[in-house]
């Protein structure tokens, strides 16, 4: 019989699932039961059996069909979602009486589980409130939106901050000086090993011949604005060697929506496939030649696997990378990004030595061994 652990596990996104996983995992290797809170922004039950954690024990919302409940983050329809989702977290937190709240990352369904179990909404709370993955900065409140505010949300009502590398510990002092402060490292570190061992397993999934670049493109402030969708699809024309993009639904929507996806499509060296799985998409991403994306986690595995990448933002929160030599912010400058695309397929690029800021395998023990105290 397993002995329940008091934590209390808020996600979301699947991101925020892949993330948290290594701590789900070493929790059931001691045989410790925790809670699952699925606030249902994105449908994450096909994961967690997959992947081999519990599914959740409580849903605050009907799961999405498609990739993700809202087309914009920022709307009145998300909006009053996330201000319902603290309502449905506080209630909940109320009922379970947990010694630990945790909650990862920087989404919405992350800001409403600081908020909602918070001592703002819990004057007389006994639970530690815990923020995984704190401490990432981008210098911009506004840069992305509302990212950036979610993230200092989230450490500001936080008890214990599990920091991502010494940089996010520096950021979190200037503000956070009383709290406990503990430099973990990212715990997409052995999320994205461990997965994508299970993927070189899986032979279901096939590796592409020859060199290819990996692409992938969903953040808000780029698909929705035509403009810059516009400048990404000459960046992606200006490569020479076999692209692969997985298409996102809110992508693929703004794209059509801009009049741009038929030229997407005819990017003739660049095959647009369906949104794959994550364990397909480590074994792309570990595989091919470089990246050229937007994303946030994207930017920390490509240190693991050592590809260069080529980020499509103008700021980046994950600053710790711009120092590797490998992550390159290029915004949708697209002389710069072309630039980039033809060293780095001429093979004059070579990747440097570095270590990465994120850790090494194993640190998510580290992490449990400190809720066990």
């Amino acid at each position: 019989m397993s002995k329940h652990s008091k934590i209390m596990i808020v996600i979301g996104t699947k991101a925020e699932l892949i993330k948290c996983l290594p701590v789900m995992w070493e929790l059931q290797k001691k045989n410790l039961d925790y809670w699952f809170v699925h606030t249902g922004q994105h449908p994450v039950r096909e994961s967690c059996r997959k992947f081999n954690v519990k599914e959740p024990d409580y849903l605050l919302s009907k799961e999405p069909k498609i990739s993700t409940k809202f087309w914009s983050k920022v709307n009145k329809m998300s909006m009053l979602w996330s201000l319902s989702m603290v309502f449905k977290v506080r209630r909940l937190v109320r009922k379970l009486r947990p010694k630990y709240v945790i909650y990862h990352g920087d989404t919405m369904s992350t800001a409403a589980a600081a908020i909602g179990s918070s001592p703002l909404l819990n004057p007389m709370k006994s639970w530690n409130n815990v923020h995984l993955e704190a401490g990432l900065r981008s210098g911009s409140l506004f840069d992305p939106f509302p990212e950036e505010i979610s993230r200092q949300i989230c450490d500001r009502f936080s008890d214990t901050l599990f920091a991502v590398s010494s940089k996010a510990v520096e950021n979190l002092k200037n503000k956070n000086s009383k709290k406990r402060i503990i430099n973990t490292g990212n715990t997409i570190v052995d999320s994205a090993l461990e997965i994508y061992g299970l993927a070189q397993k899986d032979f279901s999934i096939k590796k592409p011949q020859g060199d290819y670049v990996l692409i992938n493109s969903h953040r808000h402030e780029n698909i929705k604005s035509k403009k810059r969708m516009e400048k990404i699809i000459e960046i992606l024309e200006s490569t020479t060697i076999k692209g692969i993009w997985p298409l996102h639904d809110n992508t693929e929507y703004w794209l059509k929506k801009h009049g741009l996806l038929e030229r997407a499509r005819n990017i003739k060296n660049i095959e647009i496939v369906p949104l794959t799985d994550y364990h397909t998409f480590m074994f792309l991403l570990a595989n091919s030649k470089y990246l050229i994306m937007d994303g946030g986690s994207i930017q920390e595995e490509s240190l693991i696997f050592k590809k260069p990448c080529i980020i499509m933002r103008d700021r980046t929160e994950r600053q710790e990378g711009l120092s590797s030599g490998i992550n390159f912010l290029t915004g949708v400058d697209v002389k710069k990004a072309q630039k980039i695309i033809k060293k780095i397929e001429s093979g004059e690029f070579k990747i440097p030595a570095y270590e990465n800021p994120y850790g090494k395998r194993g640190l998510s023990k580290k992490i449990v061994e400190v809720l066990e105290k």
